[in-house]
């Protein structure tokens, strides 16, 4: 058991002693010069997995959205995307000061477009309306708490765009978490998108770092966004070294956080005070509604700093979220259970 357990992200991971000796040791160069050679080497290893032409490495995936929207957008455009997505939620409004687009948000339970209200929003940019010509989706979906988008459903978000020449844009955070709740390859939720960015830095345990997956031409474009924006670094393989580490050895076993979190929620599905929606625990994230008292999140959250356990409680709702990785074991999870038993009863 840990000091201090904590379960507020997947983000906290810190690197293990075997990534710390080979970010000691990476081979680096300027990479802005493309003379970094791990840089390199992580570049052309996620391309090739995510089976596409180049790929680029960025700082963190809010930029790497960021980048995405404005190399496949112009200004005055729209773009389509779920109500509660990272990019519209949790992004500060980046899509508007950077891209200077607009945003059509459709609704949809657990992530999921609604595909008809999707249709009906596309616009072909007509004299009174912006045109259409991008939809961005996200996989696996953070607000809805990890929950999985099938492949039958990207595809129909796929085919929907192409049939009226709009791009697509994943979101994929945590796309390896997808990949293991479907159990297929990653190149298979991949090839649903025109541009995918992921996260080497949430369950994968790398330190920094996301990547941009797309076609030659894209990356190309994207490669002189990414240096307006600042994010253009030098020797950057001390960060690419870890996470191609993360991505050569992570995958297979993040299977390990989804069992972690279905342990938390079914050790606690049956509390009086207590709900959760066990139909959404598909990866490593568990959302709890609290019931039957005055509580908020963040009061629940708050008692349980004070036993040591770190989580997110919302001050605005009944809700928490609790978020399973690699440096959380069984024994925190016990705990964690064993206070949340106690408080609320």
């Amino acid at each position: 058991m840990h000091e201090v357990i904590d379960l507020r992200s997947d983000t906290v991971t810190k690197p293990t002693n075997e990534m710390r000796a080979i970010i000691a040791n990476a081979k680096v160069g300027d990479d802005v010069y493309k003379d970094d050679e791990s840089v390199n080497e992580l570049e052309s290893y996620a391309a090739r997995i995510m089976n596409k032409e180049k790929a680029l490495f960025v700082p963190s995936g809010t930029m790497g959205n960021q980048i995405c929207v404005k190399t496949h957008t112009n200004p005055a455009e729209e773009i389509i995307l779920h109500s509660k997505s990272h990019i519209f939620v949790y992004e500060a409004g980046a899509v508007a000061l950077i891209s200077n687009v607009l945003t059509k948000t459709v609704d949809g339970p657990n992530g999921v477009m609604d595909i008809n209200k999707v249709k009906e929003n596309i616009q072909q940019g007509d004299l009174h309306h912006a045109k259409t010509t991008l939809i961005c989706i996200e996989n696996t979906h953070n607000v809805a708490g990890g929950m999985v988008l099938g492949l039958d459903y990207m595809d129909k978000i796929y085919k929907t765009a192409k049939e009226n020449s709009i791009k697509v844009h994943l979101d994929g955070a945590r796309i390896f978490n997808a990949a293991a709740a479907l159990n297929v390859d990653v190149k298979e939720i991949a090839k649903y998108s025109d541009s995918i960015m992921f996260c080497l830095s949430k369950g994968l345990g790398a330190p920094v770092g996301s990547i941009i997956c797309a076609n030659e031409e894209f990356i190309n474009k994207a490669m002189k966004i990414r240096k307006m924006l600042g994010g253009a670094m030098r020797q950057a393989g001390i960060l690419a070294s870890a996470g191609l580490h993360a991505l050569k050895t992570m995958p297979p076993m993040l299977y390990e956080d989804h069992e972690k979190a279905l342990l938390f929620a079914d050790a606690l599905y049956s509390h009086k005070n207590i709900n959760i929606d066990r139909k959404t625990v598909q990866t490593n994230m568990v959302n709890i509604t609290l019931k039957n008292t005055e509580l908020n999140g963040y009061d629940v959250s708050k008692i349980l700093q004070a036993k040591n356990i770190l989580v997110n409680g919302e001050q605005a709702s009944n809700r928490l979220r609790f978020v399973f990785h690699r440096d959380v074991d069984e024994d925190d999870i016990r705990k964690t259970i064993k206070v949340l038993n106690e408080e609320l009863n």
